[in-house]
């Protein structure tokens, strides 16, 4: 059986209980390792063997996977964040298919959440933004034509964008000029809870200076919209004395039935 973990945003104690179980009980560890934080590593038993993907071509994870299937093992492929998101999961699951090897996904805590909460960010802020776009720039894995920047800037929704730590410049450009003032606050965040973590404010017309003010040139999330600085945004109508909910009756309406 194969179990596609989601390591978490960076801080070791930020997997889930059923990642860290699955962690424990594995014979064989096939990990992320230029992302997932190594202490993670120290769940697993003396005796599970343990491979770092980073030096393997996907042939050669799936032959891991194979070998360890024929022996009866229980097999950990344990990706950074949540494997549902920039995780070239669904790849592995296909060559899984053609062998008629089992598989279950566990999910993790992906980098924009671990970001908002180093930051104690609330993306979806009423009056200001109710959507979240997780995206990413162009670069050697194409982007859907209909995907563009520019096109998901038009909406002046919340953003988080993996991936584009090395071409800042064109993405403050093309966020501009997709419909984003070039005053929108930015938030550039190097490996979120990691204890090296770096988080900066800006805005997105200071956000390549920042990064190189600061030498951040890969591992970073860039975050975008009005609710980083969250300012101007209206209260929640779910807690409102006025609001009536299944499990609360509007306090006027209570005055009025004494």
């Amino acid at each position: 059986m194969v179990y596609f973990v989601g390591a978490g945003t960076g801080a070791v104690d930020l997997i889930t209980v059923r990642g860290m179980r699955l962690l424990k009980q594995a014979d064989i560890i096939i990990y992320a390792g230029s992302l997932v934080n190594p202490e993670l590593l120290g769940y697993a038993r003396d005796d599970c063997r343990i491979y770092n993907s980073a030096k393997l071509t996907l042939d050669e994870v799936i032959d891991l996977m194979k070998q360890g299937e024929a022996q009866g093992k229980v097999i950990v492929r344990l990706h950074t964040g949540d494997p549902s998101i920039y995780g070239a999961v669904r790849e592995q699951m296909e060559e899984l298919d053609k062998l008629g090897i089992a598989y279950e996904s566990c999910p993790g805590v992906s980098a924009c959440f671990g970001a908002a909460a180093s930051l104690n960010l609330e993306y979806t802020l009423p009056g200001i933004s109710q959507s979240l776009i997780i995206t990413r720039m162009e670069g050697e894995t194409k982007v859907p034509p209909k995907e563009s920047i520019e096109s998901f800037a038009a909406h002046q929704a919340s953003m988080a964008i993996y991936l584009s730590t090395g071409m800042l410049e064109e993405l403050s450009r093309r966020l501009i000029a997709g419909g984003y003032s070039k005053e929108t606050p930015a938030a550039l965040v190097y490996k979120a809870t990691w204890p090296e973590e770096e988080a900066y404010i800006c805005t997105l017309e200071t956000l390549r200076e920042t990064a190189a003010t600061h030498g951040i040139t890969k591992t970073a999330l860039v975050l975008v919209g009005d609710v980083i600085t969250h300012q101007n945004y209206k209260k929640s109508r779910l807690y409102a004395p006025d609001f009536s909910t299944e499990f609360r009756s509007a306090k006027g309406k209570e005055r009025e039935s004494i």
